[in-house]
């Protein structure tokens, strides 16, 4: 999976290069962050819909969808799969592969962000 994640990493470096005209990975890249995270959140809330409704092959193909949309994020926020699977190797070594790391340990993570609505900050609103 790493690699599938990585080469799919490098075609999106590579088309953030391409005429935003004709490739929807540029078009998106450009769009910034705001952009690219609501996409990543759209695609994560079909995934729990088709889970929540029992269509597994639907899970399948958003979950695609939203792996592609998460490396998107990635990009446009400077961060490389590598980091990503350091911090997975760091917390398998502390908990094991198939745990999370407990919120309450302070010195394993920072403080929680306070979450807040993104309308609030303008995203998510379309022009009309």
């Amino acid at each position: 999976m790493p690699d599938s994640i990585a080469r799919l990493y490098q075609a999106v470096e590579a088309a953030s290069q391409r005429d935003p005209a004709t490739s929807r990975t540029a078009r998106l890249i450009r769009a910034g962050v705001p952009k690219a995270a609501k996409k990543m959140a759209e695609e994560a809330v079909e995934v729990v819909i088709d889970a929540m409704t029992g269509q597994s092959e639907a899970v399948v193909k958003e979950s695609a969808d939203l792996i592609y949309n998460l490396v998107v994020l990635w990009s446009v926020s400077g961060v490389r799969p590598e980091q990503v699977w350091a911090e997975m190797e760091r917390r398998e070594r502390m908990m094991g592969i198939a745990e999370k790391l407990p919120k309450k340990d302070a010195s394993a993570a920072p403080a929680r962000r306070k979450v807040v609505a993104l309308a609030a900050h303008g995203y998510g609103k379309r022009p009309r």
